[in-house]
Order: structure tokens, then sequence, then C-alpha cells
């Protein structure tokens, strides 16, 4: 059998793989287009998987025991991986039909934190049997550009590896949303990070076992100080970030196993992640190096996670909202993550629909970081069946509060919060928010007054004179509404 990367069919196969994979990533950026994405995704993958499989394990006996396997893999190899795969596809199903759309954010993360563990395991399988991987010389040597992959495979593996369970502690509530910030943690990442560099520019000259090793380790416990220091608010920018870290150690761990579908699929995850991370730094305010870094929105004070002095508030009803909202022009709706919380999604698209029957123009108002990870709010209106032309991103609607009648914020706090301008000690200080203040009316929808967002900090717009607090569960409370419409 011939080395994959000579083998014609192989490589075609790879290329379409490659190209499905490009088709999936263009119809993923748009919600009409999301299914088909998806379709491409998974016809992609399985031509991947096949051909991988079919090229590495021979059905049959190998004439020629001189070329790149030896060893024919018997029937309980074969087995093995077959059950591997099989144990693996019923765990995703089962994941896929159970996990609720609240818990996807954690879900990500845990997902990348598998993709960082599965290179460092391919990286250190590398590391003790090269010859099985053909990155040998002929001096059994592991060949030094080899070294270099596997090492950068190893550490950026590892760092998202620990990155991924520190944002999944974050996520799931494990580890509270507030920045942890450890003295010096700047000084100690750097120095970190320039022990790991040098230690692979010295790999390349000595494989002594310690070396490998201890870029394995610090790498480790780098990813650890990198998440630590970040606040809630940034945490969607964290997933996007180690999203992007996954991919590029997946693309190294592809030249170590000589398949350009590993490189292509994680040189688009990796880019396309980085692209988003990007894109979202700007749409916070928030620098693209820092975000490298560590620890970005972690050099303020940050918010006490408890609400402030009591201050006068108004308290409304649902016949009030509904009547209020029944007699505007204009609604503007800003979700967030208590309505996925409380999965109020379907019932707030009938609220719309009710409101449009009352002659009331609707809008959604998604801001780049609501809820707990890139896109979450779209996917929630799209499981509703949203109009797509009603949802507009906070450049696109940030003006028009000024012009609203309404402003229903049902479940969002950190993104509607007035201290991101005012306030430089807020640990949210300088991120764009929705300016819900200049419209006429506001009405919020939150559990309590004593509750504050992920960011932990208390919100002016609660004590405004035109803001009217809707205290209930997010859903119930719009079905109430929706009573009152008819």
């Amino acid at each position: 059998m011939e080395h994959v990367a000579a083998n014609p069919w192989a490589s075609l196969a790879y290329l379409i793989a490659g190209v499905c994979f490009i088709l999936a990533l263009r119809g993923l950026s748009s919600p009409t287009s999301s299914q088909r994405g998806n379709r491409f995704g998974m016809i992609g993958m399985t031509i991947a998987v096949v051909t991988t499989l079919l090229t590495h394990i021979p059905m049959g006996i190998d004439p020629d025991p001189s070329d790149y396997i030896s060893d024919i893999p018997d029937i309980v190899t074969i087995a093995q991986i077959l059950a591997a795969i099989a144990i693996g596809a019923v765990i995703g199903v089962v994941t896929a039909r159970k996990i609720a759309m609240t818990a996807m954010p954690q879900l990500v993360a845990a997902f990348h934190s598998l993709v960082g563990l599965a290179a460092v395991l391919v990286a250190a399988a590398a590391f003790l049997n090269p010859a099985a991987f053909g990155i040998v010389d002929a001096a059994g040597a592991i060949l030094p550009v080899s070294r270099v992959e596997m090492g950068l495979g190893v550490a950026i593996g590892a760092i998202t590896f620990s990155g991924s369970v520190i944002a999944f502690l974050k996520l799931n509530g494990n580890m509270g949303g507030k920045p942890i910030l450890l003295p010096g943690r700047h000084v100690i990442n750097l120095a970190v990070l320039a022990g790991i560099l040098g230690l692979i520019a010295y790999f390349t000259q000595d494989q002594s076992p310690w070396i490998f090793w201890t870029v394995t380790a610090l790498s480790f416990v780098i990813g650890f100080l990198l998440i630590v220091p970040i606040g809630g608010a940034d945490m969607p920018v964290v997933v996007s970030m180690l999203n992007s870290y996954s991919g590029w150690a997946a693309a190294a761990m592809g030249f170590t196993l000589h398949n350009s579908a590993m490189i292509i699929t994680g040189a688009l995850v990796g880019s396309s992640g980085a692209i988003l991370s990007y894109i979202m730094c700007r749409a916070m305010n928030r620098s693209f190096i820092s975000v490298i870094a560590g620890g970005f929105g972690g050099d303020t004070g940050g918010g006490s996670g408890e609400a402030k002095e009591q201050r006068p508030w108004k308290r409304g009803s649902a016949e009030d909202a509904a009547f209020l909202m029944s007699q505007a022009e204009q609604v503007i709706i800003v979700p967030g993550y208590g309505m996925a919380v409380a999965q109020a999604q379907h019932v707030l698209r009938e609220m719309a629909d009710k409101l449009k029957e009352h002659g009331v123009r609707v809008k959604y108002a998604i801001h780049p970081v609501a809820g707990r990870m890139p896109g979450h709010m779209n996917v929630l209106l799209a499981e509703a069946n949203v109009p797509y032309d009603e949802v507009f991103e906070l450049e696109d609607i940030n003006s028009e509060f000024a012009q609203t009648d309404v402003a229903f914020i049902i479940g969002a706090n950190d993104v509607v919060n007035p201290a991101a301008k005012t306030d430089k000690s807020s640990p949210i200080y300088g991120m764009p928010v929705f300016d819900v203040g200049k419209a006429k009316t506001v009405l919020f929808i939150k559990r309590s007054m004593g509750g504050v967002g992920y960011a932990g900090v208390d919100n002016d717009v609660f004590y405004a004179d035109n803001t009217m607090m809707l205290l209930a569960d997010a859903k119930k409370m719009v079905e109430e509404v929706v009573k009152s419409l008819d």
C-alpha cells in the first residue's frame, strides 16, 4: 500500500473534503444557509474519516512489506477502531439530543478541550514511537522539522485543553464570572511563553525527553493562567479564541501525521476562529493582542457581584407592558442569556406576532457577545423562526433607540449597561453597549432586583425614570404579556 501522501485517490478525497469544509464555513456565515453549511461539514468529515481509515487499515495481506506499513493490523485492531467510532457516535448523538441551548457554550468549550487533548496525545505518541510516524532519519533521530511540528502541536494543544477546561468551569457556574487576578500575571505569562518557545527551539537540537515533557507541562500551566483572569463578560471571545487554538493544534498534528485533511481543516478552523475573535474584539473595543496575552478586561477593579444600595425604581405588570407596547410605533427587543435560561424565545416570537397585529413595528437587537458564545442569541431566535430581516446587529440598530417608543429587555444586563461608557473601574468599561436608555420607555425583565449580570455589575438603567421593571421568570412574564395583548 502506498503512503497516503503519495496516493492520488486519497489526495483527491482529501481535496474534496477540504472543499466541503470551505463550503460549510461559507454556509454557516448566514442563518439562512446554516443548515446547508452543516450538511457540507458532515459530508466533508465523513469523506475525511473514511479515507483515513481505508488508507491506513489494509484489508488483506500486504504484498510489499517494505512500504510505510509493515505490520498488518489484525481483526482485533480493526474491531477496536470500529468500537471506538461507535462509542463516540453514541455519545455524540445522545449529547446532541439532550443538551440544552443554555449549555451550548460550555459544550463547545468541552469540545475544544478534547481537540486540544487529542493533539497532545498524538504528539506524545509521535515522540514515543517516531518510526511508526515516518519522522526519523537514517540514524533513527526525529527529523528537526518534525520536532518543530511536534513541539508546536503539543504546546498549542495543551494550552487549548487547560484553557478550555477553565472556560467550561466558568461557563458552567463551577467558577465565578469575576476575573481572578494573579499578582504579576503578565510577567509570569510572558516568562512561561518565552520558556516554551525557547525549549521548542532547543528541542530541534536535542530530543531529550525532559524537553518534550517540560514543554507539555508548561503549556498546560499557561493555558490555565491565560483564561483564569478573564471575566464573564468576555467569555464569548474566549470561546472563539479557543476555537482558533484548537484549529492550529490540529493543523500542527496534521503535519506530523502527514495528513493533508487535518492540515486543511485545522488551518480553516484556526484562521476562521482568529478572524471571528478579531471581529468580536473590535465590536467590544478590546485589543486583539491583549486577548492573545490573556487577562483582557481584567485590569480594572471589577464588579462586586452585589447590587448597589437601595435606590428608587418602578415596578410594572404584564398588563402595563402590553398596553405600552400595543400603543407604540416601534418596539426593539434586546434578548440576553436570561432568555436562553428561561427558554422564552418561542413565546417571545408569539408576542412579537401579536404586536404586529396591532400595527407595531418589531425589531430584535443582538449584541456580539449576548449570551455566552458567538451567535448564541441568533441561534435561539432562528430556532423560534424569527424572521431574519427583523434581527439587527449592534452597529446597525443602536442609533434607532432614540426614535423608539419601547425598548424591551429580556434577560440581558451587561450589553445594555451604561457603566461600560461611564465607569472606568467597571470590568466592562470600553465595551460598546445598546443605548436602551434613549428609548421613550424601557421594559426590563429580570428575576429580582438583587441579581446582577454575568460580569457582576449593577445597572443604572434599572433605576432610570423611563424604566419599568418586570420582575418574574422571563418566559412566564412574556406569556402574561401575550395574554394581555389578546
